[in-house]
């Protein structure tokens, strides 16, 4: 049964930013995450009325902290100027934490416990860590052990250069311990699940990538503040989109998660990638107080749980729930932004709103909940034109959402979560 709609106090989406989101090249790109959170935060807060002390708290969602940055709300807090007072902390749920600290963000103004709250996520996925095996690490512990120099000779003899092969940090974090599977398998069962081809995938990416460059011709990312190195250098733009992406030249790549005969490839995959996105909430009370025009209202949440193997159909589950509360259709909505991990992930969650069967089964209706008009879905691209840093695309999918929408339109921002969760956000332009 869908939980009761959200009562109480609204919760008002200020304002927001992001980063351009800067694709992984194989080898660590030129801020952390810290950096990419600070210089979003900064440009957020510099055109408020009020000064970062006066928040409340700061909470950022990060899937890949660097061991320096465990908690790196808190960091975000201290460099942009909060002062010790203000609390910043930090939440974890996947490629859905900046979803979650907003979600927590508002919480916390309907409890009364805040007004004024910054919140989003941040990775940067570029510097996800190279580890030693087990195998080196017992190595490594009996090398430190050892005293006696016969002691030293027998490791020395133990050591093969194999040891010395690394542990993608990042592959491990994006594989699911319970079902084995990494998340690009995930979306293998899917396009195998509903028939999803790879010649409809290829197609889609492409599309993503041309609704991106003609989104980014006509303004439509104004929520973006370049980046600036130390060097001076600066990023004005997200920098995996391709103006030659078609379906041709997406065919001609090889599967990566299901050799040789699988469907799914780094160019209908989402981008490995670094960026930050972060949002102002408010209650009423600080609207008033500080005479703030907020972009929208948050209006309803909802987090589903479902298989981890088919863990990409996760918008589904999230979404209807808040459509089944509020009574209202798929097309009742004026935009979706729904993350693209996959094109084929996007494709089934499509497709699972169109099978009758799989309505009944999984989500407890009648039939078929119908066909999504794609010209409402990410109209200006997603994730695979457009970059998926863990930990910041739930807020970036929110963020984007209000900046398409027009005054007084809702809109739904939902996103897949590894581990078999989705989150959907309905917001509403004011």
């Amino acid at each position: 049964m869908p939980a009761p709609t959200f009562s109480g106090a609204p919760v008002y989406l200020v304002d927001g930013a992001r980063t351009p989101f800067l694709k992984a090249r194989n080898a660590p790109g030129p801020f952390s995450a810290s950096d990419l959170a600070v210089q979003a935060g900064r440009a957020l807060l510099l055109r408020q009325p009020f000064a970062p002390t006066d928040l409340d708290e700061v909470i950022l969602g990060c899937a890949a902290p660097s061991p320096d940055e465990v908690n790196i709300g808190r960091v975000l807090a201290l460099r942009l100027g909060c002062g010790h007072k203000v609390p910043g902390w930090t939440v974890m749920r996947n490629c859905a934490s900046g979803m979650q600290a907003i979600d927590s963000a508002a919480s916390n103004i309907r409890a009364g416990q805040a007004d004024l709250v910054l919140a989003g996520g941040t990775d940067a996925l570029s510097r996800a860590p190279l580890l030693f095996s087990d195998a080196m690490v017992r190595w490594l512990s009996g090398w430190y052990g050892a005293r006696a120099a016969g002691q030293k000779l027998a490791a020395l003899k133990r050591f093969r250069p194999g040891l010395l092969a690394p542990v993608i940090g990042l592959l491990k974090g994006l594989t699911d311990p319970v079902v084995g599977l990494n998340m690009g398998q995930t979306a293998e069962n899917l396009a195998w699940q509903f028939g999803i081809s790879r010649a409809e995938m290829d197609a889609h990416a492409a599309r993503s990538h041309h609704r991106t460059l003609a989104a980014r011709a006509a303004g439509a990312f104004g929520e973006i503040s370049p980046l600036v190195e130390n060097s001076g250098r600066v990023h004005p733009d997200d920098d995996g989109v391709r103006a030659d992406s078609t379906p041709e030249k997406l065919g001609t790549l090889r599967p990566v998660f299901d050799k040789p005969y699988g469907r799914i490839t780094a160019g209908n995959s989402s981008q490995v990638t670094d960026g930050a996105a972060l949002l102002l909430l408010a209650s009423e009370q600080a609207v008033e107080k500080w005479g703030l025009q907020p972009l929208g209202r948050l209006v309803d949440s909802h987090w589903a749980g479902l298989d981890p193997a088919r863990m990409g159909l996760g918008p589904v589950h999230a979404a209807t729930p808040i459509l089944q509360r509020h009574d209202i259709g798929l097309n009742d909505l004026d935009a979706w932004e729904i993350n693209e991990a996959f094109a084929a992930q996007v494709m089934a969650c499509l497709a699972a709103w169109e099978d009758a069967d799989y309505c009944r089964d999984n989500l407890g209706l009648d039939g078929p909940l119908g066909s999504l008009d794609q010209e409402k879905l990410n109209t200006d691209g997603g994730a695979i034109a457009v970059g998926h840093p863990v930990g910041a695309s739930g807020a970036r999918i929110v963020l984007h959402l209000l900046h398409r929408l027009k005054s007084g339109g809702r809109g739904m921002a939902a996103i897949c979560i590894g581990g078999g969760l989705g989150g959907a956000m309905l917001v509403e332009r004011i």
